[in-house]
């Protein structure tokens, strides 16, 4: 299964653009705009050694800290707060507004998913 489904990555000189734009299958080049942009070289090359690593990978929602998440396996299943990372470990970050008060809790990345507008 593709990790990320519809897209492939390649390097071309943007003077060969038509060729890649005429290549079968192809419909656009990802850019902002209309600009063609360049993926990290590093996220390419972080995920060309999990692809060699020979270990389990799936597609998996794209979460950025400070996101409001949802807990959807685990002892904190249906729990709503913000994903944080705290040196290196991700945490579920659960407030009492009123307080002005929160507390962090060590969660399994493969728990915690993007809220959806019908949970909130």
């Amino acid at each position: 299964m593709p990790l990320f489904p519809g897209y492939v990555f390649c390097r071309f000189d943007l003077a060969e653009r038509v060729s890649v734009l005429t290549t079968q299958g192809v419909r656009e080049i990802v850019g902002i705009g209309r600009d063609p942009y360049a993926v990290d070289e590093n996220e390419i090359n972080v995920l060309q050694t999990v692809v060699k690593s020979g270990l389990l990978r799936q597609p998996w929602p794209f979460l950025k800290v400070g996101e409001h998440v949802i807990i959807r396996e685990g002892p904190l299943r249906n729990i709503n707060g913000i994903l944080a990372e705290i040196r290196g470990d991700h945490k579920l970050i659960v407030s009492i507004t009123l307080l002005q008060r929160s507390v962090a809790v060590s969660v399994e990345r493969a728990w915690v998913k993007p809220l959806a507008p019908q949970d909130t």
